[in-house]
């Protein structure tokens, strides 16, 4: 059987980070000029035609597992699994890195910009300020974090992408949710998943040369 790729290639990373900090750059200042609202609001109105009890309920069980003490079980959980499993250790810390500096980035974010929440139809309460979503950085940062650590173990091309469409509906599926609870902007979604690309592009951009580099050492050592 042919064997697949096991790690994103360094350039391809490199590039992604810097489309995604071009594509944050351009929301970022859409939204400074005011000049975002029309796509905020047209979405936010076709979301709003979706409500009903049943998809509030369910838009509340992703919105609560985007951060909080979910957010802090499954990273949990994954550390114990890389560890004790698999036997993983600087994996830990790559993934600790990856959902930390993403929670202090953002938070860094909102502190800059300081745009308002929305008060259209709020169906739940939020603190802080509302541009780029925190839940949107976080689930992005820490499901890709884990479909990265993840993918090499998975021995099958089908599984493969079985794994990163679950990653790519939950994270999609968070971001919806803030929108729907209005307590975030679409645009503040959007910019939260463009920062966290480029965040998370970043950190598996230096952890793969940092892997390199060590292999490189290790092999001219044993030469």
């Amino acid at each position: 059987m042919k064997q697949l790729p096991t790690k994103l290639p360094i350039s391809l990373a490199l590039l992604t980070c810097i489309i995604c900090a071009l594509g944050f750059g351009l929301i970022a200042l859409w939204v400074s000029d005011q000049q975002v609202r029309h796509f905020d609001y047209r979405i936010i109105t076709a979301i709003e035609q979706l409500e009903s009890p049943a998809m509030t309920l369910l838009m509340k069980c992703f919105t609560i597992i985007g951060s909080g003490i979910p957010v802090v079980i499954i990273i949990l959980i994954a550390m114990f699994v890389l560890y004790s499993v698999l036997g993983h250790r600087r994996e830990l810390l790559f993934l600790a890195v990856a959902v930390l500096g993403s929670v202090l980035l953002n938070t860094v974010l909102k502190m800059l910009f300081r745009r308002a929440r929305p008060e259209i139809h709020r169906i739940i309460e939020a603190n802080g300020y509302s541009f780029p979503s925190g839940h949107s950085m976080t689930a992005f940062s820490m499901y890709a974090a884990l479909t990265f650590l993840l993918w090499k173990h998975v021995p099958s091309r089908r599984g493969r992408i079985l794994l990163v469409v679950l990653s790519s509906l939950l994270i999609l599926a968070i971001g919806i949710s803030r929108i729907y609870l209005d307590v975030h902007y679409p645009s503040d979604v959007v910019g939260g998943y463009f920062m966290s690309g480029c965040w998370m592009a970043a950190c598996i951009w230096f952890y793969q040369r940092y892997e390199e580099r060590k292999l490189s050492i290790r092999t001219k050592s044993t030469a």
